[in-house]
């Protein structure tokens, strides 16, 4: 655990949500949403610690030259994915900088929005890339098939079949992602069908987040009930 993280038992109840690309996850993050659950996105929080004036952007700066900045002062993402594209030392480089940024800022949403529901939703698109789950509860899996995801990217990215599945390549199996799943969501396009699944989990969710606060109630004996 970082100085940065909270310990387990005085964080609140966490939700992972994570899936492949074009798998529908800000779909079934908004559904959430809905319900009045905080959502904390690090794809987000990605954007946000390399904005001009952060540290984070002068670190990318410094390890990777002046290149990686267009005119304005902005971090210039096109030529930043050229260099790490095909190199894995500079990848290491640039996720060892980025990481505990993401991850500080990650925690600093997540302390602010305690109070604002029964649980949190944390959106962490390469949870199972990062191979690291001891932070969250739960971890919800979207899942959809890849003929599905497919079409979806050709529409959104208005891309070719074989980029589209290209990209696919690209990610962790399909297995993999759902093989560190505790819940899942199918998603094969019907929002009535999410809307369904998400009202389900949802309740599931109120109640294991309720149980877990139950466990950590001191009772006048001075001893936390098992």
């Amino acid at each position: 655990m970082t100085s940065t993280e909270q310990p387990p038992a005085s964080r609140p109840f966490r939700v992972a949500l994570t899936g492949g690309i074009a798998s529908g996850k800000t779909t079934v993050a908004d559904l959430f949403a809905t319900h009045g659950v905080p959502l904390v996105d690090t794809d987000l929080i990605a954007r946000e610690v390399v904005e001009p004036g952060q540290p984070a952007l002068a670190a990318v700066a410094q390890a990777f030259g002046s290149d990686v900045l267009d005119p304005e002062g902005r971090l210039d993402r096109r030529r930043l994915r050229e260099i790490i594209f095909s190199d894995a030392t500079a990848r290491a480089r640039l996720e060892a900088i980025l990481h505990p940024a993401i991850r500080a800022e990650m925690e600093r949403q997540s302390i602010a929005a305690a109070q604002a529901g029964p649980y949190q939703m944390l959106v962490i698109p390469l949870l199972a890339e990062g191979g690291r789950r001891d932070h969250v509860d739960r971890v919800l899996v979207v899942d959809a098939p890849a003929t599905v995801q497919v079409e979806r990217l050709m529409a959104r990215d208005a891309v070719t079949r074989e980029q589209a599945e290209a990209s696919l390549r690209a990610q962790v199996r399909r297995a993999t992602r759902l093989g560190i799943a505790d819940d899942v969501v199918t998603n094969t396009g019907r929002i009535e069908d999410l809307r369904e699944q998400v009202a389900a989990l949802h309740e599931r969710y109120v109640r294991l987040a309720a149980a877990r606060m139950e466990r950590q109630v001191v009772p006048p004996n001075g001893h936390a009930a098992q």
